[in-house]
């Protein structure tokens, strides 16, 4: 079974390279939005890459994982696996949910999503160098969108054979679901920083179906 792996963010395939999983992985690329395109659209062009005709998994992580729930509402997965992400408009930070309701990152300029690599260490709670070259690499408009699309938000639907995975210390999206397994200690770029557990964590999940 193919398992199709959706970043974080303004990430790529870079965070999916730790991983040592049973299945082959298979990264899809970030593709341009449109104007003011919501999240549910842009995951059904996002899937377009997706071979349906042929039994596959999800791996969503962060951003990521918010899209995967939205293509596995449309699709179907035989799984899908949330790594540091939420699965409803209710495990978001009240935060954002209220800056969402309010509409105000319209008026943002694009270069206010490009955040300090000191305060990314302190959200991400982590000093791997790959994170300073991801967002180095992070398109401000496609982080705009991305920043309002998450804020506005909307599901409410659970999805079937979910597997949830947060660490306990993650400041950006924190664990808030009882449907989670919990990695005690990891931040939210444990994608990385704890990839050994989480692949196993994924791998005994995987044999399970």
């Amino acid at each position: 079974m193919k398992i199709y792996a959706i970043s974080g963010l303004g990430a790529d395939k870079r965070v999916f390279e730790y991983l040592e999983l049973h299945h082959e992985l298979i990264p899809i690329e970030w593709i341009e939005p449109l104007p003011k395109e919501s999240l549910s659209s842009y995951a059904r062009r996002l899937a377009q890459v997706i071979d349906i005709q042929e039994e596959f998994g999800l791996l969503g992580v962060s951003f990521g994982g918010m899209v995967a729930v939205e293509i596995s509402k449309l699709f179907r997965p035989k799984i899908t696996i949330l790594v540091a992400s939420a699965e409803t408009r209710q495990e978001l930070r009240w935060i954002y949910r209220g800056v969402g309701k309010a509409n105000i990152l319209r008026f943002f300029p694009k270069g206010a999503f490009h955040i300090s690599i000191r305060l990314a260490w302190i959200l991400f709670g982590t000093r791997n160098p790959i994170l300073k070259e991801i967002l180095d690499d992070t398109d401000p408009a496609f982080a705009k969108w991305a920043a309002a699309a998450i804020s506005q938000w909307d599901n409410q639907e659970r999805i079937p054979n979910c597997l949830k995975i947060s660490g306990s210390k993650d400041l950006i999206l924190p664990p808030k679901d009882q449907n989670v397994v919990r990695i005690e200690g990891a931040k939210h770029f444990m994608i990385v920083d704890r990839a050994g557990e989480i692949s196993r964590l994924i791998n005994l999940e995987l044999g399970a179906l």
